[in-house]
């Protein structure tokens, strides 16, 4: 992997296709405009929400090292979230679903390290620092929360996804970068809002990883706890939103018990929600997820779970009854009274037992792909997999002997057997035949032409889900994300505010007092008349020191700012209110 990341016993034990996703923070890439903005935004919301969130959160903020006036450090909030058992690490913007919930199941928060423009200080559809490390990160702290995380990670990592989910994906990505970027001309979002629109209006059935991502929305993101007459917040993308979490309380947006019905909730990630789903606890929430797996192919498997792998047309694994698992591309399968009775992958496939792959079962001994009957013999009511030594002999199911094997629906192996394998319990989970002939009704499926034949041994299917049984059977790394987050070169005015920004940071942590704050504030009205956050904090400082010209002046400035800037109008006040509240309680 390139570029270098602090590393720990918890990432240490990630598996490689998980790593190629993390990069490096670089914090000195941070602006002093970028710490500006996380210090506003936190500084308000630690305000508002001790009074409207779940008291996990203020409990949270403690035992996970959050600042309110620094940007987090990944090595900073992994030195503390060791003690609760989990780590951090930095990733570019938004990444597959299933690698982010493969990510929570190993107690690893995934932090998109960027932090949103000053323009979106209020809210961001892309994932941004201010939303995973001050919104993820504090709630995490508490245990039976934290179990619930890393148990959705484990079951939504297994959730089958259709091909239009990954379009889907990428189209967000875009939608989430292009809005984030500065200066991105107006038509070119609404022409990737419109392709949003346009995939999520025609995605066909929903999939079990749609299905499952909206419970991680209205959960995870925007869950609110208690009652709907009394709730409060935890949901991360609640907690760092400055604007949501105020908006949430009103009337407006409607409160609903949280069921399993939030599942066929869509959400549209570019607005407010209109409705929001409490849950009584935090217990709820896992009764829930675990009402949704008992319906999930990783549990239920059958003729339904391969179907929706076909229709995935991606990398999934089948368990049969007996333990053995294949995994890779599933193809077709033929189905008899409501079961399948044969299934087919092409390409790369290995065979697994118990999440190892089997010696001589892996993607080499299998490039083309694999097939297998699957189910009871016609007229047996004695599964193979059942059979004593005594009755597969009685069956001529034995090493040399010349067998005719037919299974319910209509499908016929006929051929010599070479070996049996069996599990450590002397259960037979495959047979090995040569000169092996497959036929579906008079349909050739397999020739003595194409050599050995591995015929898998399980009367039913019992699990389908996405992905590979053994990580290490496959070359998963292959991580090229379609576009990065946009890092967009600095006009000289933008440089020479960040400059005033520092002077004042640096003025206020007490680094350089030698600076006027008097000389900065003029020239910020001279060349830089539009911005509204730095005369706040200027005004913050003159209010603790008492200069009550100086914030008659800076007040005069801001009130220009707000007729001519109406949308920032009440972020000012927001700020103003903050810094004579705060002087108030000195």
């Amino acid at each position: 992997m390139k570029g270098e990341y602090e590393s720990n016993p918890l990432l240490d034990r990630l598996p490689a296709h998980l790593k190629q996703f993390i990069k490096p923070q670089d914090y000195e890439d941070y602006t002093p405009i970028n710490q500006a903005v996380w210090r506003y935004v936190m500084r308000k919301n630690v305000d508002y929400l001790s009074k409207v969130a779940h008291n996990s959160y203020t409990e949270g903020l403690k035992k996970t090292g959050i600042s309110i006036d620094h940007i987090p450090s990944m090595y900073g909030m992994n030195r503390i979230l060791k003690d609760i058992g989990w780590a951090a690490v930095a990733v570019d913007g938004f990444i597959p679903p299933n690698a982010f919930m493969e990510f929570q199941a190993y107690n690893v928060l995934v932090i998109a390290s960027d932090i949103r423009q000053l323009e979106n200080i209020e809210y961001t559809p892309a994932p941004d620092i201010i939303h995973e490390g001050a919104g993820h990160a504090p709630i995490i702290a508490n245990p039976e929360y934290a179990e619930y995380l890393r148990r959705f990670g484990e079951i939504g990592c297994k959730a089958i996804s259709s091909a239009k989910d990954y379009e889907q994906y990428e189209a967000i990505r875009h939608l989430s970068i292009i809005k984030e970027a500065e200066g991105t001309p107006e038509k070119d979002i609404e022409e990737a809002e419109r392709r949003v629109d346009e995939i999520q209006q025609n995605m066909g059935e929903p999939s079990e990883m749609s299905l499952i991502r909206n419970l991680h929305w209205w959960t995870v993101e925007y869950g609110l706890i208690g009652t709907p007459e009394n709730p409060r917040i935890y949901g991360a993308g609640l907690l760092s939103s400055i604007g949501e979490s105020t908006w949430c309380m009103t009337d407006k947006v409607k409160k609903i018990p949280y069921t399993i019905e939030a599942a066929y909730q869509d959400f549209d990630i570019t607005k407010p929600q209109p409705q929001l789903f409490v849950t009584p606890d935090f217990a709820h929430l896992s009764l829930v997820l675990e009402e949704f797996a008992n319906k999930m192919g990783l549990r239920k498997g059958g003729l339904s779970g391969l179907q929706k792998l076909i229709k995935s047309e991606a990398l999934g694994t089948i368990e049969l009854s007996t333990g053995v698992q294949i995994s890779g591309v599933f193809t077709r399968m033929i189905e008899h009274e409501g079961k399948p009775v044969f299934f087919q992958t092409k390409g790369k496939t290995a065979l697994s037992y118990h999440e190892k792959e089997l010696v001589g079962h892996g993607t080499i001994n299998h490039p083309h792909g694999f097939s297998s009957p699957v189910g009871k013999l016609k007229g047996i009511n004695l599964a193979i997999e059942d059979m004593s030594p005594r009755d597969l002999k009685a069956y001529n199911i034995y090493e040399g002997e010349k067998v005719s094997l037919e299974f319910e629906g209509d499908l016929k192996v006929e051929g010599t057997i070479i070996t049996g394998t069996r599990n450590l319990r002397g259960k037979i989970i495959m047979i090995t035949l040569d000169n092996c002939l497959v036929k579906y009704k008079d349909e050739v499926l397999f020739t003595p032409e194409d050599g050995i034949y591995h015929m898998a041994i399980g009367k039913q299917v019992t699990s389908a889900f996405s992905g590979p049984a053994d990580a290490k059977s496959f070359d998963l790394i292959t991580h090229v994300p379609s576009e990065k987050t946009i890092k967009p070169k600095k006009h000289p005015k933008t440089l020479e505010l960040e400059q005033l920004y520092k002077q004042v940071r640096e003025f206020r942590e007490g680094k350089n007092k030698t600076i006027s704050r008097h000389k900065v504030f003029e020239q910020l009205k001279e060349n830089h008349p539009e911005d509204w956050l730095l005369p706040v904090e200027l005004y913050e400082l003159a209010k603790e020191t008492r200069e009550e010209n100086f914030m008659e002046e800076i007040l005069e400035h801001l009130e220009t700012i707000k007729q001519e800037r109406p949308k920032v109008g009440h972020l000012i006040d927001d700020g103003i209110a903050l810094a004579s509240a705060e002087v108030m309680t000195e």
